[in-house]
């Protein structure tokens, strides 16, 4: 009975790995951005540099097993052997240029796609300041005085300069298909630079949990012609809503799936000022007013003592 019934379970078994890996989505394998294609390249080539120890020793290993299985009488026996030169210099010389390779590569690459290293073109680059809020994305366009919710647009093969920050927990902002993926912190601001190599619509993600909504935290990321990109901005323009300071403070509060939203204005450096509203958490500013605050308790401290001394 047994022997019918675990075919037919393997069977069932590889049937439902095949729908499951009929719904996957390779974006990562599938770039649209020039930044995404480098790094899709990379990590081909660094699985095929460590495939090839992977695979010898995986064939090795069925290879000697069967060879010297128990039953193989014909097998040659060697008890006292320990050491063989041609063995040593193959399982050290191998791995170790693999290594000095995939390092050369690995060091070179990271250079080359550094996120803070703007991209050469000679198109005007565009910025977006990103904001990482509980649960949304908020977008603002410095140049355009726009700003939206969970949606950006851009022209394609145009460099996009994001300036990233939160004004909430630490996220990370993601758009697999265009590559790079980089975090957002609060009081601080870290840079992205991305192009889209064609038209089309790519998924936006945090890749960082940060709470309840963490799941509905996703934006949708246009690339489009500079003719689309520019009516696209005179719709949001013409859009009803304002991003002042009242509407931010509503904006902020945690929400999850929050729908688009399209402001046609907003705060002047809006972005800096969500910066700096944590200047004072930062460390050296916290150590700095510990400082000043030990040094008043000392001065106190001693104009009592001298008044007492006094007395």
């Amino acid at each position: 009975m047994s022997k019918k019934r675990y075919p037919r379970f393997f069977g069932f078994l590889a049937l439902f790995s095949m729908l499951l890996l009929s719904g996957c989505d390779y974006t990562l394998l599938d770039p649209k951005g020039h930044v995404g294609i480098q790094e899709r390249d990379l990590i081909i080539t660094a699985t095929l540099l460590m495939l090839l120890v992977v695979v010898p020793v995986i064939f090795m290993t069925i290879i000697f097993a069967w060879k010297y299985r128990a039953t193989n009488k014909s097998a040659t026996y060697t008890p006292d052997w320990a050491h063989s030169t041609r063995i040593e210099l193959v399982v050290w010389l191998v791995p170790l240029a693999i290594i000095i390779v995939l390092g050369y590569v690995t060091y070179k690459s990271t250079h080359a796609l550094d996120p803070y290293r703007p991209l050469e073109s000679d198109v005007k680059p565009v910025t977006i300041e990103v904001v990482a809020l509980d649960w949304k994305w908020l977008f603002i366009y410095p140049e355009q005085g726009i700003a939206t919710v969970n949606k950006i647009v851009f022209p394609a093969n145009t460099p996009i300069n994001f300036r990233i920050t939160s004004d909430s927990v630490m996220n990370s902002f993601f758009i697999p298909a265009l590559g790079g993926q980089i975090y957002a912190m609060a009081g601080m601001q870290t840079k992205l630079h991305l192009i889209a190599n064609e038209n089309g619509e790519f998924d936006g993600i945090s890749a960082n949990y940060s709470g309840a909504g963490f799941t509905g935290m996703k934006f949708k990321a246009t690339a489009t012609s500079q003719a689309d990109f520019e009516a696209w901005v005179a719709d949001v323009k013409n859009s009803p809503k304002q991003l002042a300071t009242a509407e931010y403070s509503a904006l902020a509060k945690p929400s999850e799936r929050n729908p688009v939203e399209l402001y046609s204005s907003v705060t002047p450096n809006l972005f800096q000022i969500i910066i700096d509203k944590y200047e004072g958490m930062k460390p050296g500013k916290i150590v700095h007013e510990k400082k000043e605050v030990a040094g008043t308790e000392g001065m106190e401290m001693g104009k009592h003592s001298a008044a007492q001394a006094e007395e």
